[in-house]
């Protein structure tokens, strides 16, 4: 029994786990070679990113550099509103990431009141997007969108693995996959239906916790970052 307490205005509610993925192939414009060099300066040097990081990107730079940005908004747009979503999109916080991998890990500690939406902007690089609680697997490349429960356990392995190793990621072979995302409220009723969202499961719980977490079978639970299974924490 996984439960996910979220935060609710000022109250915790209490809900399913969604086990979904909307994913599609979007026509989204490659970067700028001017971008590009500066999405590589910063990862290098800013993030310094390691295998497993995930960490956010200077997004007003690649916003004033990269004017076809725009474009990549109207397609996820237009997508999402193909699939009913779009009033999802127009109040979401939106960020620019950038990932070498991922370690597994669930986001229900922050985010357990958000669906993620991503739009991948990097080309193919031998990197999937895989849940390893359903064995869902999502190739990464440019262009690839997807809206998903964040809380449900997910990481960025070498296509063909199902375990997250750092030994994997070379430190001479380019693995780092730049993409935007957006936090989209799980109580909207577009979002929480196409999900498949069930809400107040535990009301009893929900009044006697003060923060955001993932519970399993009554007890706190995290992921294990090499495998991606569920384990309690003590």
């Amino acid at each position: 029994m996984l439960t996910s307490f979220f935060r609710s205005g000022d109250a915790i509610r209490s809900r399913r786990i969604s086990d979904i993925v909307l994913s599609g192939t979007l026509d989204v414009p490659a970067p700028s070679a001017a971008v590009l060099a500066d999405w590589q300066t910063e990862t290098a040097t800013r993030l310094a990113l390691e295998p497993g990081d995930v960490e956010a990107m200077h997004l007003p730079r690649t916003q004033v550099r990269w004017p076809d940005y725009k474009r990549c908004m109207q397609a996820v747009s237009d997508w999402l509103r193909a699939l009913g979503l779009s009033a999802a999109l127009e109040d979401s916080h939106m960020a620019l990431m950038a990932c070498r991998g991922a370690r597994y890990h669930h986001d229900g500690e922050q985010y357990g009141g958000a669906a993620f939406c991503n739009l991948f902007l990097s080309e193919d690089k031998g990197l999937d997007l895989l849940f390893p609680s359903t064995g869902q697997r999502i190739a990464l490349k440019r262009g690839t969108a997807l809206v998903f429960d964040p809380v449900q356990p997910h990481g960025v392995v070498l296509r063909g693995r199902d375990n997250f190793s750092a030994a994997d990621f070379a430190p001479d072979q380019d693995f780092t996959q730049i993409f935007l995302t957006w936090e989209l409220p799980i109580e909207d009723t577009g979002i929480s239906n196409a999900l498949k969202i069930v809400f107040d499961i535990d009301r009893s719980t929900s009044l006697q916790i003060d923060d955001e977490q993932v519970c399993l079978n009554g007890s706190r639970a995290s992921v294990c970052p090499e495998s991606g299974r569920w384990l309690r924490v003590d």
